[in-house]
């Protein structure tokens, strides 16, 4: 039995050999210009597709984080100056008076502007200055030798030559009508006078008119408010302040140096003490003038009987 093997039907271009050349040329041509430039448009992207390809805002808000970090950021550390409280609180008294000394001479006006501006000093306030240029003296003896010296006026000087200056500025400033109260200017005059007394007595005589010129210059300021009291009550304030008695020691402490003083006292306020005498020995045969010898002595009333009981 034979069988057919069928056989598959080749197409006509089947038959042909590989190698052999396409029956249709093929031509070769080199692109001209405006085949390249087509081609170089055909592939750059046109405007429409970059807009299409370009992320918009709403994609890129989306994509931040939700979570911002607000802390700012740390500034460095860099050097300032001290603003004016913290200044002045580092500046001693010392230090503070050159300050205000040297802002008022360059600007005159500021120093009517502090006068007005600053509390007005005390008799307390003015004696610790006082007692400070008294100190100051003290501390500039030499140590050893005789304290009344030309060596040892040489030495201390200068420092007594501030402390008699700064009397002669502060007393002026407790005598009326500047200070209208009787016991202030008392007050402040008590003390300086005690100052004046501790002054060296040099041994050279014109070394010595510093302590008598500074008696004269006290001893005035005291007529001056005596008188100044008189005229206001009486000079109750004087009369019975013991001030009388004050001055009398101090007249007697400064070899009487004071009696111009001493002698306003027994013109402007003797009349006190005459009509108080008077009127408590009536009948008793008392010289008026003797009370008031008694009165400047400080020995007045020592003879009185003290009254006992309800008065």
């Amino acid at each position: 039995m034979s069988s057919i093997i069928a056989t598959p039907a080749l197409f006509p271009h089947q038959h042909q050999d590989p190698r052999l050349s396409p029956s249709h040329p093929m031509s070769y041509s080199l692109p001209t210009s405006a085949s390249r430039k087509r081609k170089a448009e055909d592939e750059e992207p046109s405007a429409d597709d970059r807009m299409s390809t370009s992320p918009s805002p709403s994609l890129h808000q989306r994509a931040l984080p939700a979570h911002r970090n607000t802390k700012r950021p740390r500034a460095g550390a860099t050097g300032r100056p001290l603003s004016l409280p913290r200044l002045l609180e580092t500046l001693d008294a010392d230090l503070l008076r050159n300050v205000l000394q040297t802002i008022c001479q360059r600007h005159p006006g500021l120093g009517t502007e502090i006068e007005q501006t600053a509390p007005r000093p005390s008799v307390a306030s003015a004696l610790t200055v006082l007692k400070q240029y008294e100190s100051a003296l003290q501390a500039t003896f030499p140590f050893g030798g005789n304290q009344s010296s030309d060596y040892a006026y040489n030495r201390v000087k200068p420092a007594l030559v501030n402390l008699l200056d700064a009397l002669a500025d502060f007393t002026p400033h407790f005598l009326p009508p500047n200070e209208s109260q009787a016991s202030q200017s008392l007050s402040f005059l008590d003390s300086a006078t005690d100052i004046i007394h501790h002054l060296p007595d040099w041994s050279t005589f014109q070394h010595r008119l510093h302590k008598q010129n500074a008696y004269e210059e006290i001893s005035k300021a005291w007529t001056l408010v005596i008188q100044e009291a008189a005229k206001r009550a009486g000079g109750i304030h004087v009369q019975y302040g013991g001030w009388d008695q004050k001055l009398a020691k101090h007249n007697q402490q400064s070899g009487g140096k004071l009696q111009e003083a001493v002698n306003a006292m027994s013109n402007h306020l003797g009349w006190m003490g005459s009509q108080t005498s008077t009127q408590q020995h009536a009948g008793r045969g008392i010289d008026p003038s003797s009370v008031r010898q008694e009165l400047l002595a400080g020995t007045y009333g020592s003879n009185l009987p003290v009254r006992v009981g309800p008065w």
